[in-house]
């Protein structure tokens, strides 16, 4: 069986944008390392894109964070320089809110291919546990999903470390 690799949200606002924060760039290695071995070994490779339009500070999330963010076609929607050439031979998903339905149907889809899913990205506790949480459902139940810890990063250590212990609870295992 193979594996699955999603990148969740890599973008330049996360990093060093409206809402980058120290160690958001830390992790950038550990991502390309992995999706480097993940493509020699023939496995899977997504993206996740944060995507928002003009009307973002309208919507229940820009309501409740009311900083403008990924906006798409923006320097700050785009993924970070190193990753970009990966996109053009990998899936990507749009989404408009923390998790992406989009996302969860293409595992779906590719459920009997797969056995495996980790995923790294940002932010932790936010995007990262909301895409790992559909990735469970859509894997089914002999499927394993996996966070790789050195490879994904929060603003807040103490609500990652919050995230981590749900997703351990739920049978994602932290790693």
């Amino acid at each position: 069986m193979k594996k699955l690799l999603v990148v969740v949200d890599y973008q330049n606002d996360f990093v060093d944008g409206a809402l980058g924060f120290d160690g958001a760039d830390t992790i950038e290695d550990e991502i390309v390392k992995l999706i480097d071995k993940f493509e020699k070994n023939n496995d899977f490779v997504a993206f996740t894109l944060d995507t928002h339009e003009s009307d973002y500070m309208q919507t229940t999330e820009g309501k409740n964070l009311p900083v403008e963010h990924c906006i798409k076609g923006t320097d700050g929607w785009k993924v970070r320089e190193r990753l970009q050439e990966y996109l053009t031979r990998h899936p990507v998903f749009e989404k408009h809110t923390f998790g992406s339905i989009n996302l969860g149907n293409y595992i779906q889809g590719i459920n009997v291919l797969i056995d495996e899913v980790y995923l790294v990205g940002l932010v932790s506790n936010i995007c990262v546990i909301s895409n790992a949480i559909i990735a469970k459902s859509a894997l089914g139940k002999y499927g394993k999903v996996f966070v790789v810890k050195n490879a994904t990063a929060s603003f807040d250590e103490e609500m990652q470390q919050k995230g981590f212990d749900i997703l351990e609870n739920l049978h994602i295992k932290v790693i």
